[in-house]
């Protein structure tokens, strides 16, 4: 009953706000790899191109946001519209929900620009952390696209972003189909199915979808949690007229386990905020 008597008191989007924050992190780290891109391996970059990786990791470990923050230019934007100052607070709140994060960073791709580097990487980030004496764990995927002058991260562009919540000793073991971007008032699927017999286990669940803004980061929506029939979520969704990106989130629990998974969807056509030249 620990589970779902948590969930029965209002259930929210603050379970996986967590992931929706993963590239906080994955931020701090793409400069550094960025740098090295002319090296075939990191083990012929120069020293110091080593010494600005070793700084990041080691202020990222020590939760030392001032370090971190030292990457950042002062006119730093993203694609959610966060500046500088929003980044710094959200990195922070972050680090307070998961003191420990272990992340692993690929690069994708470069290119110069006007004397700058772009960037796009892949950054895979676990973490765990206690919540009322039961442990959750969190894994997740954020690829972005990072625009770098004079060893500042200038602007920033997420591309895609998974992230995923395993709470209790037995989380339902969930997949997910959506698709990462539709047409302005375009129907789509959104399907969360656990792929595991459920047995006796009765299955809770709800869908959330929501407009990602700045306060969404700090005040996360709410679930409105509906007994399920089915072994899973099965919505047709509408995106908006408008273009912009979602948040699209399912909550499963069943006796003694709850899965959070939330992911980016993009409405309209991509467009960057890096600007013309790719």
């Amino acid at each position: 009953m620990g589970i779902l008597g948590t969930v029965r008191q209002r259930c929210s989007r603050a379970f996986a706000w967590g992931g929706s924050l993963s590239f906080v992190v994955s931020l701090g780290l793409t400069l550094s790899w960025g740098s090295v891109v002319r090296a075939a391996s990191p083990d012929t970059a120069p020293p110091e191109v080593t010494n600005i990786l070793r700084q990041i990791e080691t202020a990222a470990n020590s939760r030392s946001l001032e370090a971190v923050m030292d990457y950042y230019s002062p006119d730093f934007t993203n694609s959610d519209n966060l500046n500088r100052s929003d980044f710094s607070e959200a990195l922070s709140q972050l680090w307070e929900r998961y003191p420990q994060l272990d992340y692993r960073t690929e690069l994708q791709e470069w290119e110069t620009r006007d004397g700058g580097l772009i960037t796009e990487t892949v950054t895979y980030i676990t973490g765990v952390r206690k919540n009322g004496g039961q442990g959750i764990k969190l894994e997740a995927t954020v690829r972005s696209r990072q625009l770098i002058e004079n060893n500042k991260i200038v602007r920033q562009e997420i591309l895609s972003e998974r992230s995923q919540l395993s709470v209790g000793n037995n989380p339902p073991e969930v997949r997910v189909n959506l698709p990462e971007r539709v047409r302005p008032g375009e129907r789509y699927n959104f399907d969360a199915i656990v792929t595991e017999p459920l047995g006796e286990d009765l299955l809770l669940g709800a869908a959330l979808e929501e407009k990602i803004e700045g306060e969404r980061y700090l005040e996360p929506g709410a679930f409105d949690l509906e007994l399920l029939q089915a072994g899973g979520l099965f919505k047709v969704g509408r995106a908006p007229e408008e273009e912009d990106n979602h948040w699209v989130s399912a909550i499963l629990i069943r006796g003694d386990g709850m899965t959070v998974i939330t992911q980016r969807l993009q409405v309209g056509e991509q467009s960057s905020v890096l600007g013309s030249g790719r």
